[in-house]
């Protein structure tokens, strides 16, 4: 017995040794529960899913909808082909839309910029069908560039059949795709983005009620700066929020809450900023690399330059668990030999991160600077070294 219980000590202890030598894979932190038929939470800052529910289940946007004719609105703003000083028509279709509403009729010529207020911040359906006939011509044609530019930014399970968001057959997204959406619209149209953020609009001659921005969390949380809500009978209460709090060394930090489904005005608001508190205290955001700072500079044959400097053109932040930043791992991983002419901007492999032994995801590197292609000798002499090589 004595000897079976010395065995067995030094399997115990020898177990012990392997789990220093080896410890555990970093666990992702457990969300909080939310209350919601499907959810997201995206660290924008990062590109990073935090948590997640059901994110490809197709759903009813509603008046989400309104996120992708904000989409065409800002492009065709950008473009130069609407502005937002011009006044825009509204038809009887747009002054008979049901549902949410800005109070305009057909006696009124409205500037866009008013028309763009009311679709965010009353999420009127009369405005969204003013913009949308004022841009594509038709509602019909609209709708057809909404499905365009779904496909464009890759939202694989999306179908638009109306710009408003009312309930329709084969009218769905998925919280996947609306985060593609969001984030596109933030990153894309900058300069437009702070109508969401507005808490009360009422057009000039309209009701004084349904002033408000529906977004309750504009009203209680101050690092809340977007983006939109909606709820049909079918959809729920939904909402997109979005926050940014400023962190050391990192600066500012974006997250992304998609709450879908929910049971009222406030639950959707409560499960939004219960996403994003716990995103923001059970993650870390660890910046690795500073915008356009070389994460590598590997050596280039047959180019009039000896090295390339390859990167991100803006910073490389990931998102940690709480108390695991000491263990973020970086590699390289780059075709070799680099041969050029390489141009500025072309994809040069990945950094692939990792928490420990835990991969946790790879950032796609790109060329930083130009390596034209070397001359007749210079590329004779660099073959015969990579055949000696």
């Amino acid at each position: 017995m004595n000897r079976l219980l010395s065995v067995l000590r030094v399997f115990a202890a020898a177990a012990a040794l392997l789990s220093l030598a080896h410890p555990a894979a970093a666990q992702a932190p457990q969300p909080p529960e939310i209350a919601a038929r499907s959810y997201l939470l995206l660290d924008v800052t990062a590109n990073q899913i935090l948590a997640q529910k059901d994110i490809d289940a197709p759903v009813e946007p509603a008046s989400l909808t309104k996120l992708m004719t904000a989409y065409l609105v800002f492009d065709a703003l950008k473009a130069k082909k609407i502005s937002l000083q011009q006044t825009l028509p509204v038809s009887v279709r747009a002054w008979k839309m049901p549902g949410s509403r800005m109070f305009i009729d057909p006696k009124m010529q409205v500037p866009v910029e008013d028309l763009v207020q009311g679709m965010i911040v009353q999420s009127g359906n009369d405005a969204t069908m003013a913009l949308a006939e004022g841009v594509g011509g038709t509602a019909e044609q609209f709708v057809k560039m909404m499905n365009d530019q779904a496909r464009a930014l890759d939202m694989k399970n999306t179908g638009y059949k109306n710009p408003e968001g009312l309930t329709e057959a084969g009218h769905t997204t998925t919280a996947r795709d609306l985060s593609i959406l969001a984030t596109r619209l933030m990153h894309d149209f900058p300069q437009y983005i702070h109508y969401y953020a507005q808490k009360q609009y009422r057009y000039p001659g309209t009701p004084a009620a349904n002033g408000n921005n529906r977004n309750l969390l504009l009203f209680r949380d101050p690092t809340v700066d977007g983006l939109k809500t909606g709820h049909t009978d079918a959809a729920g209460y939904c909402l997109i929020a979005t926050a940014h709090r400023e962190f050391p060394g990192v600066g500012t930090r974006r997250l992304l809450s998609i709450v879908l489904g929910t049971a009222s005005e406030n639950a959707r608001a409560n499960e939004s900023q219960k996403l994003l508190n716990w995103g923001y205290t059970a993650f870390e955001a660890v910046k690795l690399f500073d915008a356009n700072q070389a994460v590598a500079t590997p050596q280039v044959w047959k180019g009039r330059e000896a090295t390339l400097k390859i990167g991100r053109a803006e910073p490389i932040v990931v998102a940690v668990p709480a108390g695991d930043t000491a263990k973020v791992k970086t590699q390289v991983a780059r075709p070799d030999p680099l041969v050029a002419p390489i141009a500025r901007g072309q994809s040069i492999g990945t950094l692939k991160i990792a928490v420990g032994e835990q991969p946790l995801l790879e950032v796609p590197l790109v060329a930083l600077n130009e390596v034209p292609e070397a001359g007749v000798l210079g590329r004779a002499w660099d073959a015969i070294r990579l055949w000696i090589k």
